[in-house]
């Protein structure tokens, strides 16, 4: 290793050692370790990886700090990886000189309203480990062109941007594991104007990410935010899985919002979102122009609004989730809007509070929806209603129960549907409570309990 000491940095927190860290990045032996202390730099210390070689960045198993008291990123590091993630389209100075850039053990944090972590430019394999980065804007930024990047063990915590900010930019496998991404302003995973497949988001703890910790004026933003309505833009080939992915609510915040532009050429789709724990946001997933995102296995709990939102999509697949409230101050349930061939199946929705929904939502709600299928499910306990449609077509609602201790005491009943309808169904179900069925909505009722 090249140790940045040796060519003059102090690390004593007060000295400016940008300089002498730049002297040791030109001069180094391809390992730049920083040796226990807080190494003040005032510029973006840059590693262009075509001069300098294969780079690895040291923290001396956490002990050290870079504190960046300029505006821009503490470290951008440069490639010129214009393949794929196919080996055989790297160029031979690419793997030569450029392949996997490491950042580990080290801590980042920012003394400028504009200083930001790491930024990536047409990299590959780049890697994040053990790396802590707060107080700075957005702490790790990819942008323009990158490829095979993975970002594991890290603490990204407490940043006036975003936390992992894919930001207009084409890449291609990119796996973001096991890190505690919590209290970044706008968000902590976004994407935008962003051309993006293959995205692993597994097993990491994402909470509290929008103002609440800063005292200041609200911003839409989300845990997770992917807006590809951009020219261009689309995201597919996504896994969020095993994650707890919380946050107190904020007016139009989710936990994961996913705003998709429907009718392009390439059809958005291809996610999976597993396995998860959603809640406390004003919407725990809300869906907008999406299409082909199987919803399984979540526990999804407590939202200002509902917890799961759909408009405008189709082909989603609702499975084995578990809706509920565990606070008398916020609610469940989830709402369809104008959306088209979706199946919620085996899922379970409860309000089990005393005093009911007053935000008025019912536990299933459906609004101008056409072959939408909700199979096996419990409807407990809905206060007004289990399910609620309006102007709804090709409902199939079968084998579901309805009922609950509390729907005598604060629940209009078990299915309403109103409005203009055809072809609807209702059949081998078990239902307590009411049925309000408008006649021009032609529900049609079979071998029910």
């Amino acid at each position: 290793m090249s140790n940045v000491r040796d060519f003059g940095a102090t690390g004593d927190g007060t000295t400016d050692d940008t300089a002498a860290i730049r002297h040791a990045l030109k001069d180094c032996d391809g390992m730049l370790e920083f040796p226990r202390g807080n190494y003040l730099i005032s510029e973006t210390i840059e590693v262009v990886l075509d001069e300098l070689g294969r780079i690895g960045i040291d923290g001396a198993d956490g002990t050290a700090t870079v504190v960046m008291t300029g505006a821009g990123p503490a470290f951008r590091i440069v490639g010129t990886h214009g393949g794929t993630g196919d080996p055989n389209s790297a160029k031979p100075n690419v793997w030569a000189k450029q392949r996997m850039p490491t950042i580990r053990n080290i801590e980042i944090t920012g003394r400028h309203e504009e200083a930001d972590g790491v930024e990536l430019i047409e990299t590959m394999q780049a890697v994040f480990s053990g790396v802590l980065i707060r107080k700075v804007r957005h702490a790790i930024r990819l942008h323009k062109r990158n490829r095979n990047v993975l970002i594991a063990d890290s603490h990204i915590y407490h940043n006036t941007g975003v936390g992992v900010f894919l930001d207009a930019v084409n890449l291609h496998q990119i796996n973001i594991c096991g890190n505690h991404i919590s209290y970044n302003r706008l968000g902590g995973i976004r994407i935008e104007q962003s051309e993006v497949r293959n995205l692993q988001i597994t097993g990491n703890d994402i909470e509290y990410n929008n103002h609440r910790s800063f005292g200041s004026e609200p911003e839409i933003t989300a845990e997770i935010y992917i807006d590809t309505t951009a020219e261009r833009a689309s995201v597919n080939e996504v896994t969020v899985a095993s994650n707890t992915i919380q946050a107190t609510p904020s007016p139009g915040g989710c936990n994961i919002r996913i705003k998709e532009k429907p009718d392009t050429d390439r059809p958005p789709g291809l996610w999976g979102i597993s396995a998860n724990i959603l809640g406390n946001q004003e919407n725990s997933l809300h869906l907008s122009g999406c299409y082909g995102i199987a919803v399984t296995g979540n526990t999804i709990y407590s939202s200002e609004n509902r917890n799961v939102l759909i408009q405008e999509s189709s082909h989603i697949n609702l499975t084995g989730n578990v809706f509920r409230r565990h606070t008398p101050r916020l609610f469940t349930g989830v709402r369809l809007e104008n959306s088209t061939d979706c199946v919620l199946s085996g899922c379970s929705f409860r309000d089990e509070s005393v005093e009911g929904q007053q935000n008025g939502a019912s536990l299933l709600e459906m609004t101008e929806c056409v072959r939408i299928n909700v199979q096996g499910c419990q409807l407990i306990d809905g206060a007004p209603w289990g399910i609620d449609a309006e102007n709804c077509r090709e409902i199939n609602v079968s084998g579901c129960t309805f009922g609950g201790e509390l729907l005598k005491d604060r629940g209009e009943g078990a299915v309403r549907f109103k409005g203009i309808g055809e072809k609807n169904l209702i059949s081998g179900c078990t239902i307590v409570g009411k049925l309000d069925l408008n006649e021009a909505a032609n529900v049609t009722l079979a071998n029910n309990v």
